[in-house]
């Protein structure tokens, strides 16, 4: 039996595809009221009729006047948001050789930015009504700087640093929020990938990680295992060590 889940309402962002688009389904299909959001309308449309509970709002999340209006429409339409899961993200392999001043501003734009806009607009309503949870979807390669990812890592490093800059000011109001790490996960977004991805895992089962993570209120929710452990022991060895072992191997980002 599949555990009930503690939210009525929830806002996805980056829907129409991979994770976020399974996250809506399995959350809709608990019966949760989902609201979710990407720039095509069309795919959202196709997620709507593919099971009841869900209400599509295009958007394009670095569009800060666009934001207000969406949350404040969903609002209207839902009622108060339980569960936001802040996933839009972009990702272009890409190292200094063939280095893109334009790629990088925009996967900033969308990676960080896109969870910083929505994150103003949410924060004031769920402080005031001391209740919410917050969910920012970063990466392993945020966990620390891998080769090929140059501009996609820091994005997610700055969520990661985001949500431990806001974790305990936002507990004294009474909202939860957790930073999601995942590795490799099989979508759009990493099939343009010409490089080896060890322990990948689908997209429902990213999602179904998501959600048990959710529920269970945890701060940080990472996967597969080996990657997400793999990349935390990254992140603790002196330089020296980081650096001579990441001379010899392949990016591990998602």
């Amino acid at each position: 039996m599949t555990p009930t889940l503690p939210w009525a309402t929830a806002w996805v962002t980056g829907a129409s595809t991979g994770i976020g688009r399974e996250v809506v389904l399995q959350l809709a299909q608990a019966g949760v009221k989902v609201a979710a959001s990407a720039r095509s309308a069309d795919k959202l449309a196709e997620l709507e009729r593919e099971q009841p509970g869900i209400k599509s709002y295009p958007l394009d999340v670095t569009d800060a006047a666009a934001v207000g209006r969406t949350v404040e429409a969903i609002t209207a339409d839902l009622g108060p948001l339980d569960l936001v899961i802040l996933n839009a993200a972009l990702w272009k392999p890409m190292g200094a050789a063939d280095f893109d001043t334009a790629t990088a501003i925009q996967c900033m734009n969308v990676n960080y930015n896109g969870v910083v806009l929505p994150l103003a607009a949410l924060m004031p309503l769920m402080m005031k009504r001391r209740a919410g949870h917050l969910a920012f979807v970063g990466s392993v390669a945020g966990l620390r700087g891998l080769p090929k990812s140059v501009t996609y890592a820091p994005t997610k490093a700055a969520l990661i640093n985001l949500t431990e800059t806001l974790k305990i000011d936002l507990e004294n109001f009474g909202v939860k929020l957790s930073i999601i790490n995942p590795g490799f996960v099989d979508t759009p977004m990493t099939r343009v990938n010409d490089f080896p991805m060890p322990f990948m895992v689908t997209a429902p089962d990213a999602a179904s990680r998501i959600i048990a993570g959710l529920r269970r209120g945890k701060y940080e929710i990472g996967f597969p295992w080996t990657t997400f452990k793999t990349l935390k022991l990254f992140r603790k060895m002196p330089n020296q060590v980081f650096f001579f072992i990441t001379r010899f191997m392949q990016p591990l980002g998602s």
